[in-house]
C-alpha cells in the first residue's frame, strides 16, 4: 500500500481511481488540467475533437467529464445533450462568459460552469465538489500519518487529534488537494483569506510554519523560491 492516499481513490479499499475525461481543443489547456488533476490523484484522459470525445465516452466509463463548448466536429452543447441520459457529471470549461451561455449549459444538465482563464486550484476544488454530490469522492484525505475528515473538519496525526485554526485548516486542504504542485503565495492567500493579496508574505509564511510544526511536515512541505510552497509526496 502506498504511504500516501490520494483523493482520487474511491472508498473501496483504494483500488479504483476516479476517471476524468478532458475535452478541449487546446492541447496546452488539456495538459495543464491533466497535470494538476493527476497530481491530485485522478486518472485523466484528454481529447481535442468533439466527435472523438463521443467515441471515447461510448467506449469508456468515466466518472466526470470536463467539457469545452467550442470544439471541432461536434460542439460541447451537442455532446452534453448526448451524454445527459448517461448520468455522467459534467463541468463546462469554456471561454464563453456571457450569462446566456452559462444558463444554456446549466439548463442542458451541466453540474458546473467554469470560465477561462481559470485558476487550477479552483478547478480542483470544483471537481471535488461535483464528485462529492455524486458520492464519488473520498472525504477522508490522508498523507502519511496525517488524516483529514473534510466534512467534520477534523485532523489527526498518528490517531491523535491536531487542533488547527480555520486558516491553517484551509491551507492544509489546499496542499493536500494539490500534491506536488507549487502554489503561489498569492493563490494561498486569495483562497484561504478570501481577499486580494497585497504582496506581504509574512501572514502566509507564518501560518505555513505553524502547519509544518503541528503536522511534522518540516521536510515535505517545502519552500519554492520566489513562488510559494509545495507539498511533496511520493508518486
Amino acid at each position: 500500500m502506498s504511504w500516501w492516499s490520494l483523493p482520487g481513490l474511491t472508498g473501496d479499499g483504494g483500488q479504483k481511481m476516479i476517471k476524468i475525461l478532458i475535452v478541449d481543443d487546446e492541447k496546452p489547456i488539456c495538459d495543464l488540467i491533466d497535470l494538476n488533476l493527476s497530481g491530485a490523484g485522478y486518472s485523466c484522459t484528454s481529447v481535442q475533437d468533439g466527435a472523438e470525445a463521443l467515441s471515447m465516452i461510448e467506449e469508456g466509463k468515466y466518472d466526470l467529464i470536463l467539457l469545452d463548448v467550442m470544439l471541432p466536429g461536434v460542439d460541447g452543447y451537442d455532446i452534453m445533450e448526448y451524454i445527459r441520459p448517461m448520468g455522467i457529471p459534467v463541468i463546462f470549461i469554456t471561454a464563453r462568459y456571457e450569462v446566456k451561455d452559462r444558463v444554456r449549459g446549466l439548463k442542458l444538465g451541466a453540474d458546473d460552469y467554469l470560465v477561462k482563464p481559470f485558476d487550477v486550484v479552483e478547478l480542483v476544488a470544483r471537481v471535488e465538489a461535483v464528485l462529492r454530490r455524486y458520492h464519488k469522492a473520498d472525504m477522508i484525505l490522508t498523507a502519511g500519518d496525517v488524516a483529514v475528515d473534510v466534512e467534520a473538519r477534523q485532523v489527526t496525526r498518528k490517531g491523535i487529534p491536531v487542533i488547527l485554526t480555520n486558516k491553517e485548516f484551509g491551507l492544509l486542504l489546499l496542499f493536500m488537494r494539490n500534491k506536488n504542485v507549487a502554489l503561489f503565495r498569492e493563490t494561498l492567500y486569495e483562497n484561504v483569506w478570501e481577499g486580494e493579496y497585497s504582496g506581504d508574505s509574512r501572514t502566509v509564511d507564518l501560518h505555513v510554519q505553524r502547519l509544518r510544526r503541528k503536522l511534522g511536515w518540516e521536510h515535505c512541505l517545502v519552500t519554492v523560491y520566489k513562488v510559494g510552497y509545495r507539498l511533496e509526496v511520493p508518486q
